[in-house]
């Protein structure tokens, strides 16, 4: 049975939840728990999927390509079937997914088979990540309210790089030892574990949207969710913020031939890529525990600069503790991510969260993506230093205008925020009135 959350009464709308607090509710345990498997799952199986494909062909575009297949199902399916969390109840929706995963996953870790079928798997493996991801950020706001949403935040993009960081460092590891298609297999038992646990822990809710009669409902509504977000200046700004990783991520994507200009080898490159998820971690507990609601918002542009500002700091050639030290410091920045979250699911209708989480989240791996492939191209000609120098400065320069038409919209945000203590406090915040775009009406729903 679904642990209830306890203590639902509003809190004053500028007290901050503690984490104490946020594990307490039933239901985000079970969402965390299921999150942290398959995070771990997914560790492993990013790191078995490289080694057998490269053992099968010993071609490294072959497993590029293969890994590359992470990136592009959410950008081509992430927009359509991301509706699907708001056409379904939500619950059922993750579960599902799970269960199909778990499937496919099995299915690549038994039968042996050439590296095209089994991208095909892959792929199908990692869209229907995407509405996975969809109903369950949707569902998180009607499980933590207020500022115990943020914290919820903190907690899982905590999780999520801590993750990274033990994948990056042990993941390898533990491939050697248990084997490909047994990593791959563990992989799926977390996918089935996930399921188990949403299904015990979370409570079942009705889906927010009656479904449409004709087979066009989730195109209509990938363009309803496009306009409702591009349509609103303070979804599309924070939505932008939310985009702007596509500059401060190229460096991971440069780790390995930024470690070759010190003459490193594997353990230089994971000691690079553990940099800025260990700066989000400290960035994400200090943000959320030590600051302020309110103080969030006024600070978040000047954070989204300094994800990008210490990258600027590669064209000076630093030592390699400097090059760690920066891209560490540019993971603390990148902190601001929490703010803009927590405010783009509490404006945004509960009935619209799973498209417009779809959206942001498209548009997020899509800049991520096409920011490794064009850094890498460019570093072929200018180096890593100066491709990551350059990231840095285009970065800097759209985090300013960014922040300068957010100055302008925030101050609404900051009110509501003071004014009311839950989900609904930043959707009286826009100056276009009682009702979105595209005619969808504000709602306290959204709690």
């Amino acid at each position: 049975m679904a642990g209830r959350q306890t203590g639902r009464h509003r809190r004053p709308p500028e007290e901050q939840a503690t984490y104490r607090e946020v594990f307490a509710v039933g239901e985000f345990r079970a969402l965390w728990l299921a999150q942290a498997l398959s995070f771990v799952g997914d560790q492993l199986a990013q790191v078995a999927l490289a080694v057998l494909v490269y053992d099968h062909t010993r071609s490294a575009l072959l497993t590029a390509v293969v890994y590359a297949l992470t990136y592009i199902p959410p950008i081509v399916g992430g927009p359509v079937l991301s509706g699907l969390a708001d056409l379904f109840p939500r619950r059922t929706v993750m579960v599902v997914c799970d269960v199909l995963r778990a499937g496919l996953v099995t299915f690549m870790a038994l039968v042996p088979m050439p590296v095209g079928a089994l991208s095909v798997l892959v792929f199908l493996t990692v869209l229907l990540g995407t509405p996975f991801s969809a109903a369950r950020a949707a569902t998180l706001p009607d499980v933590l309210e207020g500022d115990r949403f943020v914290a919820g935040t903190a907690i899982n993009n905590i999780t999520h790089q801590g993750t990274q960081m033990l994948g990056f460092l042990a993941g390898g590891a533990i491939v050697a030892v248990v084997g490909t298609h047994e990593a791959l297999a563990l992989d799926a038992l977390t996918f089935g574990a996930s399921a188990v646990i949403l299904i015990a822990g979370l409570r079942p809710r009705p889906a927010p949207k009656r479904r449409e009669g004709d087979s066009l409902g989730l195109w209509r509504g990938t363009r309803d969710g496009a306009r409702l977000v591009f349509g609103d200046p303070v979804l599309r700004s924070l939505v932008l913020f939310a985009w702007l990783c596509a500059f401060y991520v190229i460096p991971e994507g440069l780790a390995a031939p930024y470690a070759a200009t010190f003459g490193g080898g594997a353990v230089t490159v994971g000691l690079l890529l553990s940099a800025m998820p260990t700066g989000m971690v400290v960035g994400a507990f200090l943000f959320s525990r030590f600051v302020r609601p309110t103080n969030r918002l006024r600070a978040m542009g000047s954070m989204s600069m300094l994800a990008c500002l210490p990258l600027i700091g590669a064209g000076l050639h630093p030592p390699l503790w400097g090059v760690v030290a920066l891209w560490a410091l540019s993971g603390v920045g990148s902190a601001y991510q929490l703010a803009a979250n927590a405010a783009f699911v509490t404006a945004v209708p509960a009935a619209g969260r799973g498209q417009a989480f779809g959206l942001a989240q498209s548009g997020i791996l899509a800049g991520q993506g096409a920011g490794i492939l064009i850094g890498g191209a460019a570093a072929q000609v200018l180096g890593p230093e100066t491709v990551v120098a350059l990231a840095g400065v285009l970065g800097l320069s759209a985090a300013a205008m960014l922040t300068l038409v957010w100055n302008q919209v925030r101050g609404g945000v900051i009110g509501g925020v003071r004014e009311r203590a839950g989900p609904v406090a930043v959707a009286a915040s826009h100056a276009g009135g009682d009702d979105l775009p595209g005619g969808v009406s504000r709602s306290a729903s959204a709690s």
